[in-house]
């Protein structure tokens, strides 16, 4: 029976809602799951902003955070993952032109040079709900007497009935840093650069809401890995899935999807059945 891991994160346990057959192929199995291009732009992007937030508040300018990209681009230019996208050179043009976009989006949501950075990349080991926790916080900011969680996002808002989960990611951050450090952030922002704020206050009712998400994740982690049982949840991001190829649902509703014309042409999937 596959062992059941040592801590959880945000980003294990909404890959378990997605479908725990992808969960397992990725955290049992520790089959490779490669970032697409959106991912890594995202990274990059991350990467960029990290370094500026750690310069002098005065310091982080737009100039600034160009010189910074060009000072990151050489060590992204030689990562594996990259380099296995097999990008030509227009396509690593767009893909820089889309990573510098992002970055200076920040610029549209918020003046750095007035913001109290307390820590970035901040990696938090607590128990939330009950569970152990694993997360990366981007960054740790001081607003007056209180503490605000930042989470930068690359890509699209959501929308409607969507919001109000993605904002689950930051409330476990906050429930953790509150474990961790022992002091609750007052709010939790995810920063759709170059889009939009969506902020939340933390308050009792949010956190236990959403711990207690998390929590009947962890346990229903922990009841597949006793009885090596883990369904498969199959729907349009078969499309997106790296297993499609080992998974017969996730094959079979690709194929279903293709046939009926309701399957994106760049699915990666596709490519990966020769669909």
């Amino acid at each position: 029976m596959p062992d059941l891991p040592r801590s959880f994160s945000p980003s294990s346990a909404s890959l378990w809602k997605q479908c725990p057959r992808r969960w397992r192929y990725r955290y049992v199995e520790k089959l490779p799951d490669p970032p697409g291009i959106p991912a890594l732009i995202g990274t990059f992007a991350h990467r960029v902003l990290e370094l500026l937030c750690d310069e002098p508040a005065t310091g982080r300018t737009v100039d600034r955070a160009r010189e910074l990209a060009g000072q990151a681009w050489p060590k992204t230019a030689i990562n594996p993952d990259f380099v296995a996208l097999g990008l030509d050179d227009r396509q690593v043009h767009d893909f820089r032109w889309k990573a510098w976009t992002a970055i200076e989006g920040l610029w549209a949501l918020e003046d750095p040079t007035g913001v109290e950075v307390r820590a970035t990349e901040c990696r938090v080991t607590a128990t939330v709900g009950g569970v152990p926790f694993f997360g990366i916080v981007d960054r740790l900011d001081r607003d007056g007497d209180s503490l605000v969680i930042t989470d930068y996002k690359s890509g699209k808002a959501p929308r409607g009935a969507d919001r109000p989960k993605s904002l689950d990611q930051v409330l476990l951050y906050a429930a953790a840093v509150e474990d961790s450090i022992g002091e609750r952030p007052d709010r939790a922002r995810l920063l759709y650069l170059g889009a939009e704020i969506l902020e939340t206050a933390v308050s009792d009712d949010l956190l236990a809401d959403t711990t207690s998400r998390f929590a009947e994740a962890w346990h229903e982690v922990g009841a597949a890995c006793s009885n090596d049982r883990f369904n498969t949840r199959p729907g349009p991001l078969c499309g997106w899935c790296p297993y499609a190829d080992l998974c017969d649902d996730g094959r079979a509703e690709v194929e279903r999807r293709v046939s009926a014309g309701r399957m994106r042409d760049d699915a990666p999937a596709r490519a990966l059945l020769g669909l």
